[in-house]
């Protein structure tokens, strides 16, 4: 996502926040930098009705982890956070490490039982606060 599409989400988040009335054409550009925004490092295809959905439970993962660590890494030591899906690999989630390493997460059979994960995941942190 580049400077000018950022600051044109926020815009749009800011005018949706003070109730002011959003045009059909702002609620869709809204949700395609929304969803523009929650793809980025999920590196597999999102389709149909749920895409914006898993983007946006995708990047909650990342955002938790990034804040919070995972196993035996600090947020300090976590320079980025990625979720793939190969067809020959299957899925991962993948941490790239500030040492310059990268390290698995998770890996799973399939996207499908990766989205899983994450949602349950996020539903799980969710309760606990």
């Amino acid at each position: 996502m580049n400077q000018k599409e950022k600051e044109k989400l926020a815009e749009l988040q800011s005018k949706a926040v003070k109730y002011c009335g959003l045009t059909h054409e702002e609620i869709r550009l809204r949700n395609e930098l929304l969803f523009k925004r929650n793809k980025q490092n999920v590196n597999m295809r999102l389709t149909g009705h749920d895409k914006y959905y898993y983007a946006h439970q995708c990047w909650n993962y990342i955002k938790h982890i990034k804040a919070n660590g995972f196993n035996r890494y600090k947020p300090e030591d976590i320079e980025n956070i990625s979720i793939n899906n190969s067809s020959y690999y299957g899925a991962n989630i993948t941490a790239r490490l500030s040492s310059g390493g990268e390290t698995h997460i998770k890996a799973f059979n399939d996207k499908k039982e990766l989205l899983g994960f994450i949602v349950g995941y996020n539903q799980a942190i969710g309760e606990q606060s």
